[in-house]
């Protein structure tokens, strides 16, 4: 009897610095990844209060470029392309069609595109950001649906490196390792767009999207200069209160914000108008896989909803906890933490539309326990934008 070998753990460009520096490293979706360093509490706290950095390289970053670009992704992705001017981001979903798909459609994946500066002869430049645990089968579904010409794909994700540099200081920090002209650029960056400039001393794509519900920019720099560029934004930022963070604070502050996760709040059958994804879906005079099903979800309200839920202590609901009302279940968690800033636990969950109106009184089914909670509108937490 033989046994397979264990499939090596993918690494950033940046895991060699956090195992040598403290982080707890896990296997995240076929990744080498620090989960913390030391507290989630702290260093969410820390993205709250100042700058918390977040290594996300093992995200996908996709670059699309050549004349029938725009056309293409125009017609594969459920957000419209055309028109996308050079430095905006869009938040859109990757699906698929056909006869096995639920409902006619399924969905591969939500995703960030972009258009950079184009090339100099005016061809498009396009990118698209995935989820790291989808990144293979969506390069594999996109690869093979290139058009014989006039669209190359390539997958940049393990020669370069993505840094997220979230909360309230977070851009003054990387604006001050930048030439002046850069620097004001990236001070006047609006949410969900790009630029580029040299951040200590290294070129390096911008962008101000953010997952955490903070202001801050992700900084996408070369696999060779990761460790240079993070040390010196590291270096900035530590002053001010700032520290390296890991993706256990980055879940518990994605969740704070009321932004889904795919896997959890977002999965292959779900409904988008049910959570809150309706703006990802344009339907108007477009044709892209699993349109009609869309179109069809648009006209029937879903019987489940996204909602957030409140709990009444500290002890927190995880996903696939039940949601009651009385004897009768209607609806599950998909998500939930203690939610640092709160000081109490939250939870995002699929219930009945009948037990979604705020201020309903539910219970959530923790350990055999019925812990109380009431429905409350998302997002739990909203930075105040007029100080930060």
């Amino acid at each position: 009897m033989t046994t397979s070998s264990p499939v090596p753990l993918l690494e950033t460009p940046l895991c060699h610095w956090h195992a040598c520096h403290g982080g707890r490293m896990v296997d995240f979706a076929g990744w080498n990844m620090p989960v913390q360093y030391a507290s989630i509490v702290d260093e969410h706290l820390a993205t709250r209060s100042a700058v918390g950095m977040f290594d996300v390289s093992h995200m996908g970053r996709l670059s699309v470029t050549g004349s029938g670009a725009i056309a293409w992704l125009e017609s594969l992705l459920t957000r419209r392309v055309a028109g996308i001017v050079p430095g905006q981001f869009r938040y859109s979903l990757i699906t698929a069609d056909g006869a096995d798909a639920p409902g006619g459609v399924e969905i591969l994946d939500d995703a960030l595109v972009s258009r950079d500066v184009d090339a100099a002869d005016g061809t498009p430049r396009l990118g698209l950001v995935v989820n790291a645990s989808n990144r293979q089968r969506v390069v594999a579904w996109l690869r093979g649906r290139l058009p014989a010409r006039g669209v190359e794909m390539v997958d940049q994700t393990t020669t370069t490196a993505m840094i997220a540099v979230q909360g309230p200081r977070g851009l003054e920090v990387v604006a001050g390792l930048c030439p002046a002209a850069d620097g004001e650029r990236i001070r006047a960056l609006g949410n969900y767009r790009g630029t580029s400039g040299t951040v200590a001393g290294h070129r390096a794509a911008i962008s101000r999207t953010g997952y955490t519900g903070e202001d801050g920019v992700e900084v996408t720099v070369s696999a060779a200069a990761a460790t240079a560029v993070w040390e010196a934004i590291l270096a900035a930022a530590v002053p001010l209160g700032g520290r390296a963070c890991g993706l256990g604070a980055r879940d518990t502050l994605r969740l704070e914000a009321g932004m889904p996760l795919y896997g959890h709040e977002l999965r292959a059958d779900s409904d988008p108008f049910a959570i809150g994804l309706g703006l990802a879906i344009n339907l108007d005079g477009r044709a892209f896989p699993g349109a009609d099903a869309f179109a069809r979800m648009q006209q029937t309200l879903d019987s489940r909803v996204r909602v957030g839920l409140d709990l009444d202590s500290r002890r927190s609901a995880r996903e696939g906890n039940l949601v009651v009302a009385g004897d009768r279940q209607v609806g599950v968690v998909t998500s939930g933490s203690f939610a640092p800033t709160l000081g109490r636990a939250v939870a995002m969950a699929l219930v009945d539309r009948s037990a979604s109106a705020a201020g309903t009184a539910l219970e959530i089914v923790i350990r055999d326990s019925h812990q109380p909670a009431r429905v409350v509108p998302l997002p739990f937490y909203k930075r105040d934008r007029q100080t930060s």
